[in-house]
């Protein structure tokens, strides 16, 4: 029965550090629910947002949103019910789905950089430039590339036998499931390597090299304010980018030899709740656009309570 089933290891062997940490996981997600849906929200019904900038935002509210629907909930049910298994074909649905997901995250960041620099290096052409019909296909483009590189590592991981059916995580990322595999998986690491160098280290290098010509534009602007403005804007996307690539690089890029199976548990409840939960926040809190649309919608929605 349970041959076709993997257990995954929980996070401590007293029943009341289970229950606390569920409560504790329970309200993380929720919290991550509310905010990531009110920025979608905001984004798809405010008439001031409009530009390109909140188009991504809202996009990557979305991502985030389904990014840590498709983890936590199993996760949760795990933390809840220790015994509980997850089928094969449910746990490789479910690392299919996380690392198609974070990939995309990576990529609509990049984006987001590029965004950022032709509205700071040509504010004249912007709207030419950055159509509707460019961001939809952007978009697009970055789901297609996280779900391609997602399904070919996802298929090679699953064609491998399973010595253990035990998970020393509390998800089905290719990590910890790669360790369960019997015989030799140095082609594998290579492979996962590669996809990690494919989503973290060329769409980060292309955000550095987009922050540099931005760098560079501003510092040409000859207004203190004009200075200023452009580097407020940029410093939220670059405190999310730092966060989500340091993190995900920690797991996907660091030799093996020099990983943990606990070390990666605890940087990936990182990515798993901080991180989506940090993006609205940190864009909301910093942005008086967001913040004023927010305030908008509640108002909107209190006028429209029964009395």
């Amino acid at each position: 029965m349970h041959c076709c089933r993997f257990v995954f290891r929980p996070f401590s062997s007293v029943p009341t550090t289970q229950q606390l940490l569920f409560v504790l996981f329970l309200l993380l997600y929720l919290t991550n629910v509310i905010s990531n849906t009110s920025i979608l929200w905001v984004v798809c019904t405010d008439h001031t947002l409009l530009s390109p900038m909140y188009f991504f935002l809202g996009s990557l509210s979305g991502l985030e949103l389904c990014y840590t629907t498709v983890v936590v909930p199993q996760m949760l049910v795990s933390v809840w019910d220790v015994h509980t298994t997850i089928p094969v074909a449910r746990c490789g649905a479910q690392m299919f789905f996380f690392v198609a997901l974070g990939g995309a995250d990576c990529f609509l960041l990049a984006v987001m950089a590029y965004d950022r620099y032709v509205a700071i290096r040509h504010p004249l052409h912007y709207a030419r430039i950055m159509t509707r019909q460019l961001c939809r296909r952007l978009v697009v483009a970055s789901l297609f590339l996280g779900g391609l590189l997602s399904l070919e590592l996802t298929a090679l991981v699953f064609a491998l036998p399973f010595c253990s059916r035990q998970i020393n995580h509390f998800l089905c990322d290719v990590p910890p499931v790669l360790r369960l595999a019997c015989g030799d998986t140095r082609l594998h690491q290579t492979v996962l390597f590669s996809v990690g160098v494919a989503v973290l280290a060329i769409p980060f290098l292309l955000i550095c090299f987009s922050y540099a010509l931005i760098t560079a534009a501003v510092l040409r602007i000859h207004s203190a304010e004009g200075r200023r403005r452009a580097f407020h804007t940029c410093s939220s996307h670059l405190t999310v980018v730092l966060l989500q690539y340091g993190c995900c690089g920690l797991v996907y890029l660091r030799p093996k030899a020099d990983s943990t199976e606990d070390e990666d548990r605890q940087i990936a409840l990182i990515y798993a709740f901080v991180t989506p939960l940090l993006n609205p926040l940190i864009y909301s809190l910093r942005n008086k656009d967001v913040k004023q649309a927010l305030s908008r919608a509640v108002r909107r929605a209190l006028a429209f309570q029964p009395q």
